[in-house]
């Protein structure tokens, strides 16, 4: 799946029962993600941690949904391990998990390695990962090797700046940003809009080329 595409409607079985995506979905954003097995290490401990962070996902209207190419028993039976490890996560297992045993919704969605996809022997899929917003656009992608585990962290900035890009619509953030420092200005935005968008003001960062396109603000 490409950033700006909409994401096809599926039907799936989850350790939450069926599932119809876009129905599902309503009017929230989605963290779609898959792991490569269950009953491994580095799995065990992102599903751990992303149901740890569910209230945080709520906060940001955010729902996650989980995908591995395991059968739906083995995602029941692995959620009481993910729980045993996790013991700081509050309550029932929050979020569902796809059972996608004929791979079909991993090949669809791109989330096998390509020189793997069709052998039902070792086809397991990365650890892909769809920032999806209410319209059902893929809105930021992250595809990570079976050897790296993703960081909780840095799934939740993302949605945070994704929100509030769309809601103020003319600012973007910078690298390492967090919510309250400083955005900048998009270049197509002219001083005086500036100026109306942002009352009390923002800052003007001299570049040694004498264009003029650095513009920072923290009153957003």
């Amino acid at each position: 799946m490409r950033l700006g595409q909409t994401v096809p409607n599926f039907k799936a079985e989850t350790t939450k029962g069926p599932i119809n995506f876009h129905e599902w979905q309503g009017n929230q954003w989605v963290v779609l993600f898959s792991h490569p097995a269950d009953f491994t290490p580095v799995c065990t401990t992102e599903l751990g941690r992303i149901a740890v962070h569910q209230p945080e996902f709520a906060k940001r209207n955010t729902k996650c949904l989980a995908h591995s190419v395991d059968a739906l028993n083995s995602h029941v039976d692995w959620v009481n391990d993910i729980k045993s490890y996790c013991l700081d996560i509050p309550g029932d297992f929050p979020y569902p998990i796809i059972a996608d045993p004929t791979r079909d919704l991993a090949v669809s969605l791109g989330m096998l390695d390509e020189e793997q996809k069709r052998d039902p022997e070792v086809g397991k899929t990365i650890r892909a990962l769809f920032i999806i917003s209410p319209d059902h656009k893929v809105r930021l992608s992250m595809f990570y090797p079976m050897s790296t585990g993703r960081n909780v962290d840095e799934i939740l900035r993302t949605i945070d700046s994704l929100q509030l890009t769309d809601r103020l619509q003319v600012v973007a953030t910078p690298a390492n940003w967090t919510p309250g420092t400083k955005v900048m200005i998009l270049p197509s935005v002219t001083d005086e809009e500036a100026h109306k968008f942002f009352p009390k003001g923002f800052d003007k960062v001299s570049m040694p080329s004498g264009v003029n396109y650095v513009r920072t603000t923290e009153n957003y």
